[in-house]
């Protein structure tokens, strides 16, 4: 505890190496470490709330790590401070990131206003990992005006993101016809942009192709905000090619949604969504923790596996277990 307040400081001062060390902090799950994160989160938390936040998802290929780049390079130039947090899939069993995205990220990472931060999102679901949230207060408080979020990209539930974001960016490769169709509704639905990437060489017909049906197709979606409707642009984040625009969407949409009040109602609701999202972790951890229910969920888990007892009966008698009542 007593390195805490330096550590807050150095934050305050926009010290990168000290925000990477609150984060990995905050991913700990050491009783002691949760402890200091709680308490360092609730020291930064009034410096927090200043950035535009902005999730950036889309299957994998579709060139998001090259986007990012591009994107914040551009963000640079105009004289913001850009945080990554890069989340990449990550091993069940080791919890280990398997891919570097300061490595695909090399000009980005070498600006001293921007910061890049590889998170494992092994043990998580929604294409995030388990405390994206907390690391967007941290990045804001270290002065960061501008938070990105690039999800796994790798599965069904990806939208998690909108629920931690202002705007989400759907980047996806030149695609069509059956492609289209594969690509999950949900995160069309959430998305405030959508890009074709690789806007280039001999897939700039197949991009502007892929543009007009996702155009036609979002045409058939409800706007998710009133007031907006997601734009599709072809981007080439290889040659630049459409990324100043993308800022320029992103300012008209934030002005949007500020004009109607969108802006802030939306991070009230996601306030309220991060509290239950505590309170479930909160108490699944402590219904693990408790010795009573330990020294029976073997046992349980073993008769419900067998068909010895439904899946219902033996949730109700271990909550029971926890909360200290009789199973009937």
């Amino acid at each position: 505890m007593s390195a805490l307040p330096a550590l807050i400081a150095a934050i305050r001062n926009g010290d990168r190496r000290a925000l990477a060390r609150a984060i990995t902090l905050l991913e700990s799950t050491r009783p002691d470490h949760r402890a200091e994160a709680e308490t360092l989160i609730e020291a930064l938390q009034p410096f927090a709330g200043g950035s535009v936040r902005i999730g950036v998802s889309g299957p994998p290929g579709a060139g998001k790590s090259t986007f990012i780049e591009a994107f914040g390079q551009a963000g640079l130039e105009r004289g913001r401070r850009i945080a990554v947090l890069a989340v990449d899939p990550g091993s069940k069993r080791q919890g280990g990131a398997i891919l570097g995205d300061k490595t695909r990220m090399a000009r980005l990472t070498r600006s001293p206003a921007a910061f890049i931060r590889p998170s494992s999102a092994a043990g998580s679901e929604g294409g995030v990992a388990r405390r994206t949230r907390e690391a967007i207060f941290l990045c804001e408080a270290a002065g960061f005006d501008a938070v990105l979020v690039e999800t796994v990209g790798a599965g069904q539930s990806e939208t998690a993101v909108a629920e931690m974001v202002d705007m989400v960016i759907l980047v996806i490769p030149p695609a069509g016809g059956d492609e289209l169709q594969g690509l999950k509704r949900g995160i069309v639905e959430l998305s405030d942009l959508v890009l074709i990437n690789k806007a280039d060489g001999e897939l700039l017909p197949l991009a502007r192709r892929a543009e007009a049906e996702y155009k036609s197709a979002l045409s058939l979606l409800r706007p998710r905000s009133a007031g907006w409707h997601a734009p599709v642009r072809a981007v080439s984040a290889l040659e630049g090619t459409g990324i100043a625009e993308v800022w320029e969407d992103v300012e008209r949409f934030r002005a949007a949604r500020q004009a109607s009040g969108l802006w802030v109602r939306h991070r009230a609701e996601q306030a309220r969504s991060a509290l239950w999202s505590e309170i479930d972790e909160t108490l699944i951890r402590q219904f693990r923790d408790a010795p009573r229910v330990a020294r029976r969920l073997g046992d349980v888990e073993a008769e419900v596996v067998q068909g010895k007892k439904s899946p219902r009966a033996a949730a109700r008698a271990l909550i029971a277990l926890f909360l200290g009542e009789s199973p009937d």
